[in-house]
């Protein structure tokens, strides 16, 4: 293992995102503030608790996981993205560095920015609502898991992309939908029964529903599916990117 190439490509991203650290540390703040603000006053005052627990502390891991996925996506995404833009993609290829290296180095990277983001919302929250951690180690394993697996997306979706509009294309139209609809800001046993079934189809469920019940001890779906569905999702990603990085798909023509 190349260490010091993973290390030269982990700093090269890291050193982008530092430039932009006050944009990157106010947007999250600003957005989990008019979050709170809107569903806190608009819904908090018609659902005062679900499950025991207040809305505006059941909300919270919701919208850590809406951050962190959607940043995760977008961070790994652009970094392998602009390589290939500017070209440089094909010096990083000839380089003597294994697609293991090139993937540590890109998605470690994503993957740092959007559990940064992670943290700045937890903090942000707490200036609004009291929050409970029950499972500590739990929550850190589903929010590091999350973040690297949809890196590895974001990933495959940035050697996919053949522009910028296209960048943007899976996270709006299909990944934001789904965290919307996947429990992020109520109970999936709020929902009539035909939905519940229905819901259950959307993948995104059983990553808020693991990362909810570390906070609170409240699930949707067995604790041990979460984890079981977060590890086969990140398990098809890496496959798909060793498939790419075999065959040269979009990145030697």
């Amino acid at each position: 293992m190349n260490w010091s190439a993973v290390a030269a490509i982990y700093r090269f991203e890291m050193a982008r995102f530092f430039r932009t650290l006050m944009q990157s540390f106010l947007s999250p703040v600003l957005s989990t503030s008019l979050y709170f603000v809107v569903f806190g006053a608009a819904i908090g005052s018609r659902i005062q608790q679900v499950d025991g627990v207040s809305y505006g502390a059941f909300i919270v891991p919701g919208l850590v996981m809406l951050s962190v996925i959607t940043q995760s996506i977008s961070n790994g995404a652009f970094g392998i993205y602009f390589p290939k833009f500017i070209g440089t993609i094909y010096e990083l290829l000839s380089a003597p560095v294994n697609f293991l290296e090139i993937v540590m180095g890109y998605v470690g990277a994503a993957a740092t920015k959007a559990l940064f983001i992670g943290v700045v919302i937890l903090v942000t929250a707490n200036f609004f609502v009291d929050i409970e951690v029950q499972h500590p180690v739990a929550m850190v394993l589903f929010l590091i898991l999350t973040c690297l697996s949809f890196a590895l997306l974001g990933f495959i979706i940035g050697i996919w992309a053949g522009n910028f509009e296209q960048l943007q294309l899976v996270p709006l139209l299909i990944v934001t939908p789904l965290v919307f609809l996947g429990g992020s800001f109520y109970s999936i046993s709020m929902l009539p029964p035909l939905w519940q079934t229905i819901t259950m189809f959307n993948p995104v469920v059983y990553l808020i529903s693991g990362f909810r019940w570390s906070f609170y001890g409240l699930a949707d779906v067995p604790v041990a599916l979460s984890l079981v569905a977060i590890a086969g999702f990140t398990c098809l990603n890496l496959a798909v990117i060793w498939w790419i990085f075999r065959t040269g798909w979009r990145l030697r023509s």
